[in-house]
């Protein structure tokens, strides 16, 4: 992979420097609580123990990818949607890739009932809108047992738990769902405000798991659930903009101390701009939210969303279209909705132009430049 595919000192350093809002070392936060209710409804229902994992979000490819069951080919691994530092290293996709080592630790041991509990910091290639963040706090939840028999009807009183523990009273609902890490894989969705939303997802261990762990299927077994913890608190909260979970502002900060309900705080005026841009094909929403924090920075705080309005391709569109874009072939028009609107800071006219500038310098390919 060309050394442009790995992230820069500048971009490692942003990424590590980043509050982990899940540890407790680094300042109080309801998400830990949100957490600690979690971790306690499932330990009080089985009566066993709880092991918490935290290591620094450099991992190496073979745990994130490789130790759990992706394949070579998965799409997953393509440097669109994954921050590389090395061949051999990445910042976690997931926290999942800090099971294969923790599993690791029990090929001698007997008598095991436990909850690994792993939380922090992953980063991935996504939206920019109100629910999605490019370095979003995840949990992995992995009872690890040295008993062959854990079943489905363990899967569901599990999730059962989980989800009073997260929204209590809440109609829950499971569909399939495929993880190369997990057998019997499920999708777990809330129904809130008239709509399911999605919750959590998890399976029982995959057998080649935790072989690769050295444990033998015929005697281990458990269960693997992953959760983004932002959405569970918005979900808990009914917290309308993800941004609101890092916010300085006294009226925001304060209410990202307990579980209680959201208190509504009136919103600044928002700023709008749309600008065409010219991209290559390939290009899709994720790589462009990536692209966009990438380029403003802390800047980027003040974006609530960037919406795509539409996608022409090089063949869908005029002749003259694509002489005044310079559009060439293997590249589309997108037109995008940039919503402006900071939490905490008044925003002019002049910075949304230039905020806006930035943006459209990061994504544009086009030999054609309309700034303002």
């Amino acid at each position: 992979m060309p050394t442009s595919h790995y992230l820069t000192p500048d971009q490692i350093q942003r990424a590590l420097a980043l509050r982990d809002l899940t540890d407790p070392s680094q300042g109080e936060h309801a998400i830990q609580q949100l957490l600690t209710s979690v971790v306690s409804a499932l330990q009080n229902r089985w009566h066993c123990t709880a092991r918490y994992v935290r290591n620094p979000p450099v991992v190496a490819v073979r745990d994130n990818y490789d130790r759990l069951g992706y394949d070579a080919t998965d799409v997953t691994r393509d440097r669109r949607y994954t921050r590389y530092l090395s061949p051999t290293t990445m910042l976690r996709s997931h926290t999942s890739a800090e099971i294969p080592g923790a599993l690791e630790s029990y090929a001698h041991d007997a008598d095991i009932d436990e909850l690994v509990v792993v939380p922090g910091l992953v980063y991935r290639r996504d939206v920019v809108d109100r629910s999605h963040v490019g370095e979003p706090h995840q949990v992995d939840l992995w009872r690890i047992r040295d008993t062959p028999d854990t079943s489905d009807d363990d899967m569901l009183d599990m999730i059962d738990r989980l989800v009073e523990a997260v929204l209590p009273g809440a109609e829950w609902q499971v569909t399939d769902a495929v993880h190369p890490y997990t057998v019997g894989g499920r999708q777990i969705d809330l129904w809130l405000d008239g709509e399911w939303l999605e919750l959590a997802e998890c399976g029982r261990i995959h057998p080649g798991v935790l072989r690769s762990a050295g444990l033998d299927p015929q005697r281990w077994s458990g269960l693997a659930l992953g959760m983004g913890l932002e959405r569970a608190l918005m979900l808990r909260k009914s917290i309308p903009d993800i941004r609101y979970l890092r916010a300085a502002d006294p009226r925001i900060a304060a209410q990202m101390q307990h579980l209680g309900p959201w208190e509504h705080v009136s919103p600044l005026p928002h700023a709008r701009r749309d600008i065409s841009v010219v991209v290559p094909d390939d290009d899709d929403e994720e790589t462009l939210g990536d692209v966009i924090r990438s380029s403003l920075g802390d800047d980027a705080e003040v974006i609530e969303s960037v919406e795509l309005l539409a996608l022409t391709s090089y063949g869908e569109l005029p002749e003259a279209a694509r002489e005044r874009l310079g559009l060439q072939p293997g590249q589309s028009n997108m037109l995008l909705r940039i919503i402006l609107r900071p939490i905490d800071q008044t925003l002019t006219s002049a910075d949304a132009n230039a905020i806006r500038n930035a943006i459209y310098r990061a994504v544009h390919h086009g030999p054609v430049m309309e700034l303002i």
